[in-house]
């Protein structure tokens, strides 16, 4: 066990660094001058010139990849070129607030996908099979912001039943915060419904299919006990995959459903420093949306090796 988190926890490292590479490499493209962008287009070149020398944008790439990911390492997010404030104090609450979006939205999808697909596989070619799979795959074939204006139009604007924005007055309760949250995280159970219960389906037919379920059946064993002891228990397996792959979307790839509903999370964030260039904080917020992802799927290792030892002890061997 040991030795299989050893060789997860080196390849996440090294995916980090080579992300981090990536991400510096890629922003140094991005068109546009910082100067500029902080003074406007009257100030003149010398003026500019001189800001980006105060911000350090002109240092060798080497030097400014070093200073950024060795402050990143410590903690230290730097100062906004853009705002002339801490990072942190910037994508803080942006990230604090799409882990909400993102925790709402996965109460309803998780639980929804699974029993769905669950249902759909035990019943294949059946009826419901039928309407779980082609209402799933038709959701996910619809882009995101169109499931969000449809709800905005029918929940928001005719019905009156929920805020069209995302964003709960200031000091509002907790189950204010959800209610805001609601239509949002409901145009994302719609994308990824199809997909997650997809997966569960194929998993739970694979299992019904599998000798070690014809075993349990001919131990006298009933099928709700089947279903729960054995076709279950191995058909979450590539679920936990799955969902663990979709953290990363919905912390910081969630642009366009936070600008329908007026929600400042960190995906707004992110395309602001590009959209101004301001390296340190489009930086930092991708790297902190890509290391949650790899968090996120570490975890996913681990669970995944607990419930199947024939993957842990392959990894060992």
């Amino acid at each position: 066990m040991t030795r299989f988190l050893l060789k997860r926890l080196g390849l996440a490292l090294i995916t980090l660094f080579l992300l981090s590479v990536i991400v510096f490499a890629l922003a140094q493209l991005l068109p546009g001058d910082v100067g500029r962008n902080v003074l406007g287009p009257f100030a003149s070149q010398e003026q500019v010139d001189r800001l980006n020398e105060a911000l350090g944008v002109n240092r060798p790439l080497v030097v400014q990849y070093w200073d950024w990911i060795s402050h990143f390492l410590r903690g230290d997010l730097g100062t906004s070129l853009q705002y002339q404030v801490p990072v942190s104090d910037l994508l803080g609450p942006a990230l604090a607030n799409s882990l909400k979006l993102a925790a709402v939205a996965f109460v309803f999808v998780v639980p929804l996908s699974i029993i769905g697909g669950t249902i759909a596989g035990l019943k294949r070619g059946g009826i419901i099979d039928r309407v779980i799979t082609v209402g799933g795959l038709s959701l996910t074939a619809v882009p995101e912001f169109v499931t969000a204006i449809v709800l905005i139009l029918i929940f928001g604007v005719t019905l009156g039943w929920l805020p069209v924005t995302a964003t709960a007055p200031e000091g509002a309760s907790i189950p204010t915060q959800i209610e805001y949250l609601l239509l949002p995280s409901f145009a994302l159970v719609a994308v990824l419904f199809g997909y997650i219960a997809r997966i569960t389906r194929s998993s739970v037919m694979e299992s019904v299919d599998a000798d070690y379920t014809r075993t349990a059946y001919l131990k006298g064993l009933t099928r709700r006990q089947v279903v729960g002891r054995h076709v279950l228990r191995n058909s979450l397996l590539p679920t936990i995959a799955v969902v663990a792959t979709q953290v990363g979307y919905l912390i910081g790839g969630l642009l366009v459903i936070e600008k329908l509903f007026n929600y400042n999370g960190i995906g707004q964030r992110i395309y602001t420093a590009a959209v101004n260039k301001d390296f340190l904080m489009l930086e930092s917020g991708v790297m902190i949306v890509g290391v949650i992802y790899l968090v996120a799927t570490f975890v996913a290792d681990i669970l995944y090796s607990v419930f199947n030892p024939r993957i842990r002890f392959q990894a060992d061997g």
